[in-house]
């Protein structure tokens, strides 16, 4: 987890409830799971199935075999 301990991610949860206090905490911690799921599952909606793209790239190959 990029060389943090568990002493530096409790310094950055005390700056981070100094920060926004603890009750707008919770809220934010919701958003950024929110944003997160969102961005994969955009990234998985634009990337190509590879899987499907080999069966028709395998399937046009047959055809052109079987055609000439």
């Amino acid at each position: 987890m990029a060389g943090l301990g568990w002493q530096e991610l409790l310094i950055i949860f005390g700056i981070l409830l100094l920060l926004f206090g603890a009750t707008r905490l919770p809220g934010l911690a919701k958003s950024l799971g929110q944003s997160i799921r969102g961005f994969k599952k955009g990234i998985e909606e634009d990337l190509p199935d590879e899987s499907a793209d080999d069966g028709d790239k395998a399937a046009a190959d047959t055809a052109q075999t079987s055609a000439g």
